[in-house]
């Protein structure tokens, strides 16, 4: 549409972005029509002159290098052309940006300024050519509109004039929706990424989902652990309430101590959460910690066999709190889907190998769980770590084989 441009709210946000570059020109302006007159003085030292103005270059050239410029420009960008615009990397040790992403936001704060410039020079000849005609028609005569003289007005003048008028504020805005579309289409080009800025976005994106998927693991090991453990705990207590109060009461403090276990690792977990680093120091489960895991198994009515062959203790941090997670999530898994059935848990740590081997009885088949990650949670860990796993059907038997190299220690 031939009007639409004039109308457009676009438009008119795109004006003030670039009115905004006017105001950043005026003081440019100003400082060289100081200068201009400096010049000009005859009892001003032509060596001083020439060391003020080279100054007043440098300071000049300085603000449109500045990151802080930059960063300016991209949120005025964004918020007033409707452009796309990622923020500079603001981490605690930010990207050196590069000359070439310098130079190209110091080539937009010019074009800015120019642009906006212009604009303002634009606006001013409509409103220039309003105020003449409004002062004609009430009157105001000689020269006391801007040292112009002009003569009374007819009522053909005023229509020519009033004409002309319109059609410059059109034209106007025109050029307002023009040159406002040219610094959209420029904005990314100039105030864009740089390289090395993109690819510290991509490492920085890779980061956050990483620890996104470390904590879905979390929490699908410990408290999806905790869950099925406490579910079976206490349809086990149900069961034999009756028969054997003895055994319900012992049930019903392991569900106790599993419920205070699990919202322990729900605190750690949202600690990760708000405190990053801080809550990575906070004290995990590791194989050394087995035998509380296989106590609460125990508290379902399952059989947990338990063999350990070689120092634990002395696994790296990070082998053993993942050996950890393997097993508990090996048992969930167990539970879950093989009911009541005896468990065998066997640790062997040889050389720099850590072995873990879960095996139990496959009673029935079960049809897939929707949703479940358990063994992809394993699988991942497993990977990270550089070892290998095995999971399936073996003789009638359900059998988890994890190997983890230990990286030279024992």
């Amino acid at each position: 549409m031939l009007v639409g441009p004039l109308v457009s709210g676009t438009t008119y946000r795109r004006g003030v972005h670039l009115l905004l570059g006017a105001v950043l020109l005026l003081p440019y302006v100003l400082v060289g029509a100081a200068f201009a007159q400096l010049l000009t003085a005859p009892q001003m030292p032509l060596q001083l002159t020439l060391l003020v103005l080279a100054v007043a270059l440098v300071v000049a050239a300085v603000p449109p290098f500045l990151r802080g410029t930059r960063a300016l420009e991209i949120v005025a960008a964004r918020s007033l052309l409707g452009v796309s615009l990622p923020d500079p990397p603001a981490t605690a040790e930010p990207v050196r940006e590069a000359g070439d992403t310098r130079l190209r936001a110091a080539l937009w704060f010019t074009m800015h300024l120019t642009i906006g410039g212009l604009v303002a020079a634009l606006l001013l000849i409509p409103l220039t050519t309003a105020v003449l005609f409004i002062g004609q028609l009430l009157g105001i005569g000689g020269e006391s509109l801007a040292g112009l003289r002009l003569g009374p007005l007819d009522e053909h003048d005023s229509g020519w004039l009033a004409l002309l008028g319109a059609v410059m504020i059109v034209c106007v805005g025109y050029a307002v929706a023009g040159l406002g579309a040219l610094a959209a289409i420029m904005a990314p080009v100039l105030l864009g990424p740089s390289p090395a800025e993109r690819i510290a976005a991509l490492e920085a994106g890779a980061v956050r989902l990483a620890e996104r998927n470390r904590l879905a693991r979390e929490l699908h090991d410990s408290i999806g652990h905790a869950l099925t453990v406490t579910t079976l705990q206490a349809a086990a207590a149900r069961e034999v309430l009756d028969d054997d109060p003895a055994f319900a009461r012992r049930a019903l403090a392991a569900i106790e101590d599993t419920g205070r276990a699990a919202a322990d690792d729900l605190d750690r977990l949202l600690g990760m959460l708000r405190d990053g680093e801080a809550a990575e120091r906070a004290p995990r489960h590791r194989l050394a910690d087995l035998d509380g895991l296989t106590t609460h198994a125990r508290g379902t009515g399952v059989e947990v066999r338990t063999e350990i062959e070689g120092p634990v203790d002395g696994l790296p941090a990070t082998v053993s709190r993942e050996g950890y997670r393997i097993v508990q999530e090996s048992l969930t898994n167990a539970l879950r889907h093989a009911g009541r059935v005896p468990v065998a848990v066997r640790i062997t740590v040889d050389g720099h190998l850590l072995l873990i081997d879960v095996a139990n009885p496959v009673t029935r088949p079960e049809r897939p769980r929707e949703g479940g990650h358990g063994l992809d949670g394993m699988r991942e860990r497993v990977r990270l770590l550089g070892g290998t796993m095995t999971a399936g059907p073996e003789d009638g038997r359900w059998r988890v084989t994890v190997r983890l190299p230990t990286g030279g220690r024992s």
